[in-house]
């Protein structure tokens, strides 16, 4: 047992440093295995919650009944549940989703065609709501610093707040209805160039735009009250310099976090924005899927969702956790 009057050597900090990290790394590592593991089972489990039958879905009311317990049959569908989780968890443990229902392609083919164009909106809305949103929180903070100007500060969390509050998918009708439908800058659906790509990614990126603002403003108040600003302001730096030199970096930090995991919830928010612009994503064809009871298609694309938030959040947490490795104790702590 180390005496606690020894000074610690500068080494025997770092290699303790180290050790933490890895502890925290292998401990959020085995945490997102075990989230993996039960979206994968609930996957399974929320789709056959689901009423109806898919067979009969699939070929059709007026299909003979033969027909259908041959097709049952042949889908595996006829077995207990536990052992289609097996089969299902197995077969997705060797890369195999499976083929749809209703037109016999390749899940993982489906997949593959549909997820670009998913992450392409989510991507494009975050880097919008973050080039937007530092600089329109950095300005209110600037503005609204020592309780100036509360006409600006008054407007701006009437805004932002409200902004934040209104749903994706009121954003894209009043997109489709305004710009679309009634000026007719832009097309109202699909994905056919350029141009198809601005309203869908405007209706994602709304919200986030808000809520980074209001938090850059928050950070970079805190920033201007600190000594180092103070000092710079009494040497008469100028403000153009002090901002976007010394403030600016000192304020992303949260601001990407946030940023990061405002990913995941704009890939989550993509299937209802997908929808209204019959987007070609994911979020697409998990509606359709749903509602024509494909469940190879539907449990593939749950999971691919799920993953995608995982790992993102994963990263997020073991670069954070390697910034900052004080997250650690306030981990343990909560």
């Amino acid at each position: 047992m180390s005496d606690p009057r020894t000074p610690e050597r500068p080494g025997s900090r770092t290699a303790t440093a180290a050790r933490r990290t890895l502890r925290t790394a292998a401990r959020r590592i085995m945490r997102f295995a075990v989230s993996l593991a039960v979206l994968l089972v609930a996957s399974f489990a929320m789709i056959h919650l689901i009423p109806g039958d898919p067979v009969r879905a699939s070929l059709g009311p007026a299909a003979p009944i033969e027909l259908v317990e041959a097709r049952t049959a042949a889908l595996g569908l006829d077995r207990p549940l536990p052992e289609q989780l097996i089969t299902y968890v197995g077969d997705v443990l060797t890369g195999d989703f499976g083929t749809s229902f209703l037109t016999g392609e390749a899940v993982g083919d489906v997949i593959a065609a549909r997820l670009p164009n998913t992450l392409a909106l989510a991507l494009l809305a975050t880097a919008l709501a973050l080039i937007v949103a530092v600089p329109l929180g950095m300005w209110a903070a600037v503005r609204t610093e020592n309780g100036r100007n509360r006409g600006t500060e008054l407007a701006f969390g009437t805004v932002t707040g409200t902004a934040v509050a209104v749903p994706e998918f009121l954003y894209s009708i009043a997109l489709v209805a305004v710009l679309a439908v009634g000026l007719g800058w832009f097309p109202p659906a699909g994905k056919a160039g350029p141009l198809t790509y601005v309203l869908p990614v405007l209706a994602l990126s709304v919200g986030p735009i808000a809520m980074i603002a209001r938090i850059t403003r928050v950070e970079t108040l805190r920033e201007l009250g600190t000594d180092y600003v103070r000092l710079a302001r009494a040497k008469r730096l100028p403000a153009a310099r002090l901002h976007l030199r010394h403030v600016l970096p000192n304020t992303l930090t949260a601001t990407l976090t946030v940023g990061g995991l405002l990913l995941t919830s704009l890939i989550a928010g993509s299937v209802l924005v997908e929808y209204v612009f019959a987007w070609p994503g994911l979020g697409l064809k998990i509606v359709e899927a749903i509602t024509q009871k494909d469940y190879p298609v539907a449990q593939a694309v749950i999971l691919v969702y799920g993953a995608i938030v995982l790992i993102v959040n994963l990263v997020v947490d073991l670069v954070l956790g390697a910034l900052d490795p004080t997250s650690e104790i306030k981990e343990v702590a909560a």
